[in-house]
């Protein structure tokens, strides 16, 4: 499936409009991709130009503070905190990134049926193409390798914010690398 720009920022729009989010994609520079996460985080422009979300581009926190709401980490702080999942649990993972609790249970607030919100994560996902890989801070008690259930709430994350809660995707190909976060302060 081939995604033009039209399409690929509808469904982001659509998806994470009601959220706190971070959607951005950058050019994939370097062998150890965390790197290329890192330049993300400082909002290294879209390769293709193509529009993301960044709610805290004007927030005045950021002021002197490129990554913000990232905390600067090292790429070795970053590399062990992100762990690999199945291109099922990113799709899982996108339609759960709507809700800032990150689960499956906020898709009642949309109006379209669950399949419509599936066809815009496969949108999404479909601009990285069938040879991507996808990381996630989060961990899920007894998953599968790989595997993540976002239908329970029962999850840990590690951190990359400055807030009290974050949690997000990356996706990563040999020419970009894409990141859908979205953060929460209780």
């Amino acid at each position: 499936m081939s995604v033009d720009q039209k399409s690929w920022e509808a469904a982001v729009r659509h998806l994470y409009e009601d959220a706190y989010p971070y959607d951005a994609t950058g050019p994939r520079r370097h062998e150890d991709w965390v790197l290329d996460v890192l330049a993300l985080m400082a909002r290294v422009p879209d390769p293709r130009g193509w529009a993301g979300l960044d709610d805290a581009a004007q927030d005045p926190e950021r002021e002197g503070f490129p990554t913000f709401p990232f905390a600067v980490h090292p790429p070795e702080y970053i590399a062990v905190r992100l762990q690999e999942i199945d291109r099922d649990s990113a799709e899982n993972l996108l339609l759960a990134l709507t809700d800032d609790r990150c689960t499956l249970s906020n898709l009642r607030r949309f109006t379209e049926s669950e399949e419509e919100l599936r066809a815009m994560a496969r949108t999404i996902l479909a601009r990285y193409g069938d040879k991507a890989t996808y990381h996630t801070n989060i961990k899920m008690p007894g998953h599968v390798r790989g595997t993540l259930d976002f239908t329970s709430s029962s999850w840990a994350y590690s951190p990359l914010s400055v807030y009290t809660e974050d949690c997000g995707l990356i996706v990563v190909t040999d020419t970009e690398v894409g990141m859908f976060w979205n953060f929460a302060d209780y």
